[in-house]
C-alpha cells in the first residue's frame, strides 16, 4: 500500500478516530474490542472493503433520495443510541413530586457521566423509546442478548441531596393498564381485599409468620390481575434499564440511618437542611370566601392540585412556607395548618407495609440505609424490609417456611449486602410517590443527576402559550 498517496486529511481522521475509540475502550474496559481497530484502518486508509457500496451509483449520478434518507436516518440513530448510553439523554417530569424545584413540564438534560454511565442491560433497543413503542404498545428492545450490570467511571458519586434520575425499582413487573400504583402494592391489597369480602378464602389458614401471609395475598392478588386482561392488560416483565424512569432527591445514602419526625427529616440523628422549595399540604381555612382563580396563579398552584385541594372554604393544598407566609397574611385566611398523618398502629401506610414497623408518611423511620458489604441480622419481624433486596434486586431465592428463613435453599439468620443502596424523596413531600412507599433504590438503577433545563411548557396554558421563557436553560440547583 502507497502510504504517500493517501492524503493528509484522510490520516489526520484516521488518527483522530483512532485515539477516541482506543480511549473509548480504556474507559469502558473491555480491551476485545481492540479488534476494531483494522475496521477503522480500512475505512479510513486502506479501503479494502466498500464500505458505502450499498448507496453507490454510476458515476456521475446521485444516489436516489430514499437511500440518503436511509443512510441520515441510521447514523442519527447510532448517534442518538451512542449518546444516550454515555453522555446524556432527555426526561421530562411528568408530576408534581418535585415542585417548586422542578416543575411538571420541564424538559431535562440528564448528565450519564457524573455519576458514571452504566452500560446497556438490554443492549439491542430502539433509542428514543423507553420500553414501549407508541402505537403498537410492543417491547422497544429485545430479551436477547443481555449484560450484566457495569458502570464506567464518572466525575463522582450520588451525594446527598442531589437530584437523581434512575430506574423505578418495583417496575420490574407492570400489568399494561394499570401501572399505578405499581404491582407488588396491587396484588397486595387486591389480595387483602378479596380475603375482606370472601373469608373463605383464609377459613382455616394459619400463618407461622407475617411473610407467609403476606405471600398468600399476594398470590391472590396476582391470580386476580392475571385473570382480568381487560382491566389489567398484560402482565409485562422489564429489565432494569427498560424500567420507567423517576426524578426524586436524593435523601439519604449507603449506611446513613433515615428519619422523618414530624414532616422534618434527620440524618443520623440530626435535622437535614431542607430544600428551598420543600413542599408540604397544608390544610387551609377562609372566612367563607371561594378562592379565585387568581389566588391559585399567584401562587403558582396548577389546576390537578385546586381540583384536589377541595371547593372550599377547607382546603388542602401544597405549599411552601415562603407562600404559608404570604397567604397568612391575607383577610380571608383564618387559619393555615401543615397536614401531618401520624402513624395508625396498622403498619399499613407505608413500606414495608409491616406491623412491626409502625410508621407513616410523615413520622418514618428510624431506618439504616443498606451499604455493599454490611452484613444485617435477619428476622421474620425485619424480612419484609429487606425481601426485594435479597430477591429481586441481588438474584437471591428467598422462602420462609413455618417462620424460618431460607436464601438459596439454606437457612438464613443474616445477609451481606451486595449493592448499596439509597433512599428517595420527592420535594413535594405530600404528593410524591417516593422510597416511603416502594422501599430502597439499588446502585444499578441509578440513571444520571439532571443538569439543565433546556424546555419548560405549562400543562395547563398548553404550547406555544404555555412556554416558561423564564425556565429555559436553568441549571438544577440542589439546594
Amino acid at each position: 500500500m502507497d502510504f504517500k498517496g493517501i492524503p493528509t486529511s484522510r490520516k489526520v481522521r484516521f488518527f483522530i478516530a483512532l485515539i477516541a475509540f482506543v480511549l473509548t475502550v480504556i474507559w469502558i474496559g473491555n480491551y476485545w474490542l481492540l479488534l476494531g481497530v483494522p475496521v477503522i484502518f480500512d475505512i479510513y486508509i486502506s479501503r479494502i472493503v466498500p464500505w458505502g457500496a450499498w448507496k453507490q451509483k454510476k458515476e456521475g449520478q446521485r444516489p436516489p433520495a430514499w437511500v440518503e434518507w436511509v443512510d441520515a436516518l441510521v447514523f442519527a440513530l447510532v448517534a442518538v443510541y451512542i449518546i444516550n448510553i454515555f453522555l446524556f439523554q432527555n426526561y421530562k417530569i411528568p408530576t408534581s413530586s418535585l415542585e417548586k424545584t422542578l416543575l411538571v413540564g420541564d424538559h431535562l438534560f440528564v448528565s450519564k457521566v457524573s455519576y458514571g454511565p452504566r452500560m446497556p442491560i438490554t443492549p439491542i433497543a430502539f433509542p428514543l423509546v423507553q420500553n414501549t413503542f407508541p402505537i403498537t404498545n410492543s417491547k422497544s428492545y429485545t430479551d436477547w442478548p443481555t449484560w450484566d450490570y457495569k458502570r464506567l467511571k464518572g466525575f463522582g458519586k450520588v451525594e446527598r441531596n442531589q437530584i437523581v434520575v434512575f430506574n423505578f425499582p418495583t417496575g420490574d413487573t407492570v400489568p399494561f393498564y394499570r401501572p399505578n400504583p405499581d404491582y407488588y402494592i396491587t396484588i397486595k391489597e387486591l389480595g387483602q381485599y378479596a380475603a375482606m369480602r370472601n373469608p373463605s378464602l383464609i377459613e382455616g389458614k394459619t400463618f407461622a409468620s407475617e411473610y407467609e401471609e403476606r405471600q398468600f395475598f399476594n398470590e391472590i392478588g396476582r391470580r386476580l390481575v392475571q385473570s382480568n386482561p381487560q382491566e389489567y392488560g398484560d402482565v409485562r416483565y422489564r429489565p432494569v434499564d427498560k424500567r420507567d424512569n423517576y426524578v426524586k432527591r436524593c435523601i439519604a445514602l449507603p449506611g446513613d440511618v433515615f428519619e422523618i419526625r414530624h414532616n422534618q427529616v434527620y440524618i443520623n440523628g440530626q435535622p437535614a437542611e431542607n430544600p428551598e422549595n420543600l413542599q408540604h399540604n397544608y390544610l387551609v381555612v377562609t372566612d367563607g370566601t371561594i378562592l379565585p382563580k387568581q389566588f391559585f396563579d399567584r401562587l403558582g398552584i396548577s389546576e390537578d392540585d385546586r381540583r384536589e385541594g377541595g371547593t372550599g372554604p377547607n382546603y388542602v393544598l401544597p405549599l411552601t412556607k415562603a407562600m404559608v407566609e404570604t397567604i397568612k397574611s391575607y383577610d380571608i385566611i383564618k387559619a393555615v395548618e401543615v397536614d401531618e398523618r401520624k402513624p395508625n398502629g396498622s403498619g399499613s401506610e407505608v413500606f414495608p407495609y409491616s406491623k412491626y414497623f409502625n410508621w407513616s408518611r410523615d413520622n418514618y423511620g428510624p431506618l439504616r440505609i443498606p451499604a455493599k458489604g454490611e452484613t444485617v441480622d435477619l428476622t421474620i419481624e425485619n424480612i419484609l424490609l429487606y425481601e426485594r433486596i435479597i430477591s429481586a434486586y441481588e438474584g437471591n431465592k428467598l422462602e420462609v417456611k413455618n417462620g424460618t428463613i431460607y436464601i438459596n435453599g439454606e437457612v438464613a439468620n443474616s445477609y451481606t449486602f451486595k449493592m448499596d443502596y439509597y433512599f428517595m424523596l420527592g420535594d413535594n413531600r405530600h404528593k410524591s410517590a417516593d422510597s416511603r412507599y416502594w422501599g430502597f433504590v439499588p446502585e444499578d438503577h441509578i440513571i444520571g443527576r439532571p443538569i439543565l433545563v433546556w424546555l419548560s411548557v405549562d400543562k395547563d396554558k398548553g404550547f406555544p402559550g404555555g412556554i416558561r421563557w423564564n425556565r429555559f436553560f436553568k441549571w438544577v440547583k440542589n439546594d
